[in-house]
């Protein structure tokens, strides 16, 4: 049959194996669970709109997950790495002054909000809707935190505060930083993505930087 190979013992549909199709169906329900979340919001992210969005059956949810919370989580998680993502990458391609690396980390975020504000209202906004995921946002504000507090201390060395304070500074630093992406999305506060930019660079290097 054409586009179905036989390979001891397991089928390959399309060139796929049973593998890679059961990741690519998962792929697509946590998509249409981040698409959900912000269009829609939580409490109408339910396991029979997840999988019309995604064009699946219950039958496949289920081969991924075991519950509607661990679509929603595993939407958050999703997100979160893309920030940690394009936050990492920036610092990494950056040199120079602290001021600058911490400039193109945060701005690389902002960026990533002005282009995609659905997807980070997952982050910030549908992230406190239920139990599970107000969970899972304590634990990533505190894998965050020391994100923040590992890449101080390679961005301003000796300068940066010792732990455990630098994990403490790093977790004042994310927590305030949700709050401000979360009021600008709703339009709260009117700031310009330069501005957004500049407020939040300004306050990491203000937390994470000890003073001379």
């Amino acid at each position: 049959m054409s586009g179905v190979e036989v390979s001891g013992g397991a089928r390959n549909y399309g060139g796929k194996s049973a593998d890679e199709r059961l990741t690519d169906r998962r792929a697509r329900l946590v998509e249409a669970a981040i698409t959900l979340l912000a269009r829609t919001g939580e409490a109408r992210t339910t396991m029979t709109a997840v999988c019309a969005e995604a064009g699946l059956t219950e039958r496949y949810f289920y081969e991924s997950f075991a519950s509607r919370d661990d679509v929603l989580v595993a939407a958050l998680d999703a997100v979160s790495a893309e920030v940690a993502s394009v936050a990492l990458d920036a610092v990494a391609a950056t040199s120079g002054d602290p001021a600058d690396r911490v400039r193109a980390a945060i701005g690389a975020v902002v960026d990533l909000v002005v282009a995609t504000p659905d997807r980070m209202r997952v982050a910030v906004i549908e992230s406190t809707a239920n139990a599970a995921l107000r969970a899972r946002r304590h634990e990533l504000q505190d894998t965050f935190a020391g994100l923040v507090a590992r890449e101080a201390r390679a961005i301003f060395g000796d300068e940066s505060w010792p732990a455990p304070r630098d994990h403490v500074q790093g977790l004042v630093f994310i927590a305030g930083l949700s709050e401000l992406v979360a009021s600008w999305l709703i339009g709260e506060v009117e700031l310009s993505p330069d501005e957004l930019a500049t407020t939040a660079s300004d306050s990491l290097v203000a937390l994470m930087r000890r003073a001379p």
